[in-house]
């Protein structure tokens, strides 16, 4: 499991990026939130997830909010 923050909502197309604390932006995809709604996650907010490769690059999954 890797650790962050939200850097970046975009909230009209359903995706973001996590800045990870390598200091690498991640993106991810509204699907990959787990137990928690697109629209209740806010920027700066910490995240851990897993990364997965993509035709695009690196994507987190498995995004979860931490308390």
């Amino acid at each position: 499991m890797h650790t962050g923050k939200i850097k970046k909502i975009v909230s009209d197309r359903g995706f973001g990026f996590i800045s990870d604390t390598d200091g690498r932006e991640v993106f991810f995809h509204q699907s990959s939130l787990v137990d928690v709604q697109f629209t209740a996650i806010k920027e700066e907010q910490a995240v851990e997830f897993e990364v997965e490769n993509s035709p695009k690059g690196p994507r987190a999954v498995n995004v979860r909010i931490v308390q």
